[in-house]
């Protein structure tokens, strides 16, 4: 079979890698993608929001399956497009996709079938938002409504800073029409955790945990990036406490979805934070997480194709999935910088010898060939990913990694996967 993948990030690399493992595979194509998925899957330039010309592509070239990795296009109706046309597509239609797409809507539905979440306030007016905050607890977190691509997100340990969260998104628009309505919700103690399911739209099928890491600097510092690193399994997430996430939160969410008229068919990835009152939900999302793609899929022991067919030809059914017992951690390179504003085009040293290493995946996200070579091209460079027998050798080998490859103003955290450390693994 055919198969095409839409997106050019590390989350799109992974997805490529996982599906080339596949037996009933014959060629996969990927729209835009990026130089450094060259040896697994063809390049066809196509923006991956270019909706129509996609579905124009996938309908002339036959593709039998068409693989969604990032928000925009599921949220803008890629899936809708493609099943008007009888085209075989993975992940969730518009009306679904709106769980991601509107942090409002999404609040609402928790509120409404009273699923754990954060208390919380919508706003159109800065003006009301900057009254409210001044009689308001601290920390709070502010949100912009729409797509923001992880990073639309603010904790404001104060006034000044919830002020300037609200006058950055509101009045300077730095995230376009995502700011037009904000959410302001109380802060949670506790640690978050990325749990994503399969769902047919009646069944989920959850994957293992995950935790991303999205402040660019150590100690969860700094501004939200889109991910700076993740790993899995996590220790928190014991049996009991997935149990308990699977009847609060994902199996309620799904009867919510259906109450709402919603099929919810794809990847339902459900931002948690574990608190001292059970988990709550941060918010949803509409896809694989990036860079949890990267820890999750490396460790997934099934065929990804068999899996995403029974999801669209509505064949999940109560299965077990297979996991790599050792643990996984993906440390993301970013240009100086970022997630505000960075210089590209620097050589990337030192990939080459990484191929000594056993159990080490380079998912490219922004790369772009130069003679033998790579430069870099984005904000996010790379994911070096590591297989470890526990976390401690994973994170050993990761930073090992790490520190063979250079380019100028490279930029990572140090601290990926040490909260774990504490803990009996």
């Amino acid at each position: 079979m055919k198969v095409l993948v839409v997106g050019s990030g590390g989350r799109e690399h992974a997805l490529v890698w996982k599906i080339y493992q596949s037996e009933r595979v014959e060629k996969i194509y990927v729209a835009p993608g990026n130089d450094g998925m060259l040896e697994l899957a063809e390049r066809v330039a196509i923006a991956s929001d270019d909706i129509k010309a996609l579905a124009d592509w996938a309908e002339e070239n036959k593709i039998d399956l068409t693989v969604v990795g990032p928000e925009k296009p599921l949220v803008e109706g890629i899936v809708d497009e493609f099943e008007a046309r009888g085209l075989k597509i993975f992940g969730p239609n518009k009306k679904a996709a709106r769980v991601e797409g509107s942090k409002v809507y999404a609040k609402e539905i928790l509120n409404k079938y009273k699923i754990p979440t954060a208390e919380y306030e919508v706003f159109t007016d800065p003006d009301e938002a900057l009254e409210y905050i001044q009689q308001a607890k601290y920390p709070l977190v502010i949100k912009a409504e729409g797509l923001a691509a992880g990073k639309g997100v603010v904790i404001a340990t104060n006034r000044e800073k919830a002020e300037a969260a609200i006058a950055k998104i509101m009045e300077e628009r730095i995230f376009g029409d995502a700011g037009n309505r904000i959410v302001v919700e109380d802060f949670l103690e506790g640690e978050e955790v990325s749990i994503l399911v399969f769902t047919d739209g009646k069944h989920i099928l959850p994957l293992s945990p995950a935790r991303d890491h999205k402040a660019v600097f150590d100690g969860d510092e700094g501004p939200n990036t889109g991910g700076m690193g993740a790993y899995s399994p996590v220790p928190s997430v014991t049996k009991e406490v997935e149990k308990e996430i699977c009847e609060k939160i994902l199996k309620p969410a799904i009867k919510a979805f259906q109450s709402e008229g919603i099929n919810y068919k794809g990847i339902l990835y459900t931002n948690l934070i574990l608190t001292g009152m059970g988990p709550k939900v941060l918010d949803f999302n509409a896809r694989l997480g990036d860079p949890e793609s990267q820890v999750i899929l490396t460790r997934l022991k099934d065929d990804l194709v068999d899996l995403m067919e029974m999801v669209v030809e509505d064949r999940l059914e109560e299965i077990e999935l297979e996991w790599d017992e050792r643990a996984a951690i993906c440390v993301v390179l970013a240009s100086g910088g970022y997630p505000i504003a960075y210089k590209t085009g620097f050589k990337i040293e030192g990939l080459e010898g990484l191929a000594r290493h056993d159990n080490v995946l380079i998912f490219h996200a922004g790369t772009r060939k130069e003679g033998d070579g790579f430069v870099t091209a984005g904000g996010r460079v790379l994911g070096i990913t590591v297989l470890g027998d526990g976390m401690i050798d994973a994170i050993n080998q990761v930073y090992e990694c790490v520190n063979e490859v250079y380019f100028e103003d490279m930029h990572y955290r140090t601290d990926i996967g040490y909260r774990v450390l504490d803990r009996d693994y």
